[in-house]
């Protein structure tokens, strides 16, 4: 007997007007699941929704200690200091 897969609901047509007045009411129910399609004078143009499960929340200073700044970063070599002051 062949597995049914389980049916998500097609995502809800809403309005950018209407999505914009009522966002705090739209967003909970992004929370609880719930997909949305934004339109614009009957034109998609974006969808909202949870976000996938494959994101990764990002670890401030995670490369601290790995990246190493030249010495010489921020002078300029010769030839193009001089190139420069000319045009002034």
């Amino acid at each position: 007997m062949p597995q049914s897969r389980p049916q998500t609901p097609s995502p809800r047509r809403v309005g950018v007007r209407e999505f914009r007045g009522n966002l705090t009411s739209f967003l909970k129910q992004v929370e609880d699941g719930q997909r949305f399609v934004l339109t614009s004078h009957h034109k998609v143009v974006a969808e909202i929704g949870p976000p996938s499960k494959d994101i990764v929340a990002r670890k401030p200073g995670a490369l601290r200690g790995k990246i190493k700044v030249a010495e010489d970063f921020d002078s300029l070599p010769a030839d193009v200091l001089t190139s420069m002051e000319d045009e002034a």
